[in-house]
C-alpha cells in the first residue's frame, strides 16, 4: 500500500496542508529537498530553513503506522 492510498487524496510528495501550509515561506525548497531524498531512497533530509532532520513520506509509510508526533510528511494524517 502506498502513502497515496493511505490518505486517499495526496501524492507522497505533497504534505498535508496542516503540516506544510501553502503559504510557508520555504515551501518550494522544502518540497525540493523532500523529493530529492525520496527519489534517492533516503530516510529524510535537512530542512532548508532550520537544518533539522525531517523524515520522508516514504520512510514514514514503511514504518506502517503513525507515531503521533506530527511529522511533516506523515502519510497517515
Amino acid at each position: 500500500m502506498t502513502s497515496q492510498q493511505l490518505n486517499g487524496e495526496r501524492s507522497p510528495h505533497e504534505p498535508h496542508p496542516d503540516r506544510l501550509p501553502l503559504g510557508h515561506p520555504h515551501r518550494t525548497a522544502v518540497l525540493a529537498a523532500h523529493d530529492r531524498a525520496l527519489s534517492a531512497g533516503e530516510a529524510g533530509y535537512r530542512d532548508p530553513a532550520t537544518g533539522l532532520f525531517v523524515m520522508t513520506s516514504g520512510y514514514l509509510a514503511a514504518r506502517g503506522t503513525c507515531c503521533g508526533n506530527g511529522c511533516r510528511h506523515c502519510p497517515y494524517c
